[in-house]
């Protein structure tokens, strides 16, 4: 990637772009222009949010944006790439983001109050076709796999291995570039520097350390 090209850096479910700095910095120490961006996660629908980013990266006036996107951010991501072919993304990196299905959510969604907790964005992702990569985006996948987090407390039975909030098996995506385990949970990934070490190696190289 080119050193003009921006990469944007979306947070998850409950959260905001405050808690992405430190890895947006640890991006930027590298040469990478990293910034962090904010949507609302519970009051707005995937694809509302999904207009959000493309309008942001519009102002953004570069021939190709990179994103790296934690847990819901990398659906958010995926649904505003197939809406919006016109914007070009080089590089996207999934981190800890549960493609497949969500069985931590979908528990939750049973407990009084769980829907009003999950918000509208995963939601309308639990209940709809999931997009495919585009063919123009090389996609890289990072995983957790330390069962640490507040998915255990609403799911014990979370299937193994998992990262504490999403299950191995649900971070697999059709056709992506290249992805890699770590021994991490799902909130420890934000402040991880082998997560933001892997992070570059995929923006620089378009595949994960070995």
């Amino acid at each position: 990637m080119s050193a003009a090209e921006p990469v944007v850096v979306i947070h998850g479910l409950w959260m905001q772009g405050l808690v992405m700095r430190l890895l947006a910095r640890r991006i930027a120490r590298e040469g990478f222009p990293a910034q962090t961006w904010s949507y609302p996660t519970l009051r707005s629908s995937l694809s509302e949010n999904a207009e959000r980013l493309a309008r942001h990266c519009m102002t953004l006036a570069a021939p190709r944006v990179h994103i790296v996107a934690h847990s819901m951010g990398g659906l958010l991501a995926l649904r505003m790439l197939e809406r919006h072919r016109e914007l070009s993304c080089g590089r996207l990196v999934l981190v800890g983001t549960p493609y497949s299905d969500s069985f931590s959510a979908r528990r939750l969604a049973r407990l009084p109050g769980g829907t009003t907790l999950l918000g509208r964005g995963i939601a309308e992702w639990l209940n709809g076709p999931r997009p495919l990569p585009r063919g123009d985006t090389e996609v890289g996948i990072i995983a957790g796999t330390r069962g640490f987090g507040l998915g255990r407390l609403v799911a014990p039975d979370l299937p193994q291995p998992n990262d504490g909030v999403v299950a191995l098996q649900e971070t697999f995506v059709p056709g992506v570039s290249d992805r890699v385990e770590l021994a991490v949970g799902h909130t420890e990934m934000l402040l991880s520097r082998a997560v933001a070490r892997q992070c570059c190696a995929f923006l620089r190289h378009g595949r994960f350390d070995a």
